[in-house]
């Protein structure tokens, strides 16, 4: 499969995806103020962003709605009242995790939702019920992604039959998702052939969510986006969980499309993102997210070590190996 596109040349097929307030909302319990998320949305129309992230439709049921703020749930009222009907050319998106959300009651028909995207999050042992959601989701008018989370810890028999599943189904965007930031540009050149050769099969776009646990997240996305994967997720200064996310800026620097705009993206990092870090919220590259990267591990004892100012790297490193050998 040979490369597609080169430096100088720029890709209609390439959508980019802004998933700052879902993965940075990780952050910050999704307690992002309305203005922050007006500017926020203001910014992506002006920058030619494709699809905008709002957060997840989690189960009220099962998290507590005192404890998170209105964009871990992210209803319809919500979400209009920051976009109004969204008379722009920005669609708009959110995540249901498989077993996390109560889809049948919290996801209305698309006729009277402003949202056009719903991306499914399942690790690939969950893919028969992240099949029923896409095929619900389907039903109720929407556009409809799915995000096999961890991928890196999957063997590849579980990869090809999971793609051939979602193959068959009716999504319409499936995404690799290297949850731990484990994974180098090699890796992600090898597994984008596989995910696009189901893609071809079946007429699907391909995704990537990239981590930035070894400071790879901008480099996979690239690698991803020249080996023919389309639909780019970024945040804003890379905002996300632990080591944080491909930056949007970067992305939006190397894209040759003219309708990307980087200026508008500088102004709100400058204006809305800087302020966040000086508030003391923690995200972006630190050593135990290194390790938990290299060792290919959920970054949840990494989180509570930078949390902690814990600066003994190397015994990280040793009770990490010895916990998972």
């Amino acid at each position: 499969m040979e490369r597609k596109g080169d430096l100088m040349s720029f890709r209609p097929d390439i959508k980019v995806v802004d998933a700052t307030i879902r993965d940075g909302g990780l952050v910050n319990n999704f307690f992002f103020d309305d203005e922050f998320i007006k500017e926020l949305y203001k910014t992506n129309v002006n920058a030619g962003v494709d699809y905008m992230e709002f957060g997840y439709k989690a189960s009220k049921d099962m998290f507590d709605v005192n404890e998170f703020g209105k964009w871990k749930f992210c209803d319809e009222e919500s979400i209009r009242d920051i976009v109004g009907e969204n008379n722009t050319d920005l669609k708009i998106c959110v995540m249901a995790d498989v077993g996390r959300t109560d889809f049948k009651r919290d996801i209305p028909p698309k006729k009277d939702s402003v949202v056009d995207l719903i991306r499914i999050a399942t690790y690939i042992h969950q893919m028969p019920a992240a099949i029923e959601m896409i095929e619900y989701c389907h039903e109720m008018g929407y556009e409809t992604s799915c995000n096999i989370m961890a991928v890196s810890t999957a063997t590849e028999k579980n990869i090809n039959q999971a793609l051939e599943l979602l193959g068959q189904s009716p999504v319409d965007i499936i995404y690799l998702v290297d949850s731990y930031g484990s994974l180098y540009p090699e890796q992600i050149n090898e597994l984008s052939k596989v995910y696009l050769e189901k893609a071809y099969k079946y007429g699907k776009k391909i995704g990537i969510h990239a981590h930035n646990n070894q400071q790879l997240a901008f480099a996979n996305t690239i690698e991803a986006a020249s080996t023919g994967v389309s639909y780019l997720d970024a945040t804003m200064m890379g905002m996300g969980r632990g080591a944080g996310n491909c930056p949007m800026e970067a992305i939006l620097g190397f894209l040759k499309n003219p309708k990307f705009k980087i200026l508008p993206v500088l102004k709100f990092v400058q204006n809305r993102m800087l302020p966040l870090k000086e508030q003391g919220l923690k995200w972006g590259y630190d050593i135990p997210y290194l390790v938990t990267g290299i060792l290919n591990v959920h970054p949840r004892t990494a989180i509570a070590a930078v949390k902690d100012n814990d600066k003994d790297y190397a015994g990280f490193y040793t009770a990490t190996w010895d916990r998972e050998a």
